[in-house]
């Protein structure tokens, strides 16, 4: 049997907990690690969703996740041989990502824009335009960028480049994370 010391302990613990949460103010941190089409427009749907809902977002961009972002042409000119190979075999920019189903020899992503444009649902480079002026904050991991060989002129503008202490600051001050 609890004793009224002891619910009113639980209960200010309760509040105290509540309180911690309401402080977040419910900003939404994800970390987009995939380079899939479908999986990155899930991210920047759910991002220019939380930004409708007046949400800061925070998405933290790593390995495959760092397609999404890389500018459709760059140059490879003072890169290793290594760094230029992974950058010649991987997808440059979101209108050249593979879907994670369907992907049928390229054929898949360009199915998905043609019915995508019929249904009047924006692209994802539009939404990543969208979700960029709208404020949402793009970290590509440096760690990431650094065995890949990419460099921060490779990708889009706008894009902040940081570590895991930036994922993990930003995800702190989030009531939600999510891994994509």
């Amino acid at each position: 049997m609890s004793t009224d010391t002891e619910v009113s302990s639980q209960a200010q613990a309760l509040e105290e907990r509540i309180a911690k949460l309401e402080e977040k103010n419910g900003n939404l941190t994800m970390a987009l690690l995939s380079g899939d089409f479908d999986k990155a427009m899930g991210a920047f749907i759910i991002a220019n969703g939380a930004l409708a809902m007046g949400k800061e977002v925070s998405i933290f961009v790593t390995f495959w996740g760092l397609d999404v972002i890389k500018k459709p042409s760059f140059s490879t000119a003072g890169r290793g041989f290594l760094e230029k190979m992974v950058l010649w075999m991987r997808p440059k920019g979101p209108g050249k990502l593979p879907t994670s189903k369907m992907n049928f020899a390229g054929i898949g992503p360009k199915l998905f824009n043609f019915m995508m444009k019929q249904k009047n649902v924006e692209g994802l480079g539009s939404l990543i335009t969208m979700s960029q002026e709208f404020g949402v904050k793009i970290i590509a991991c440096q760690m990431s960028m650094d065995l890949m060989g990419i460099k921060k002129e490779d990708l889009i503008d706008g894009v902040e480049v940081g570590g895991v202490a930036a994922f993990l600051s930003e995800s702190y001050k989030s009531n939600t994370t999510l891994f994509i």
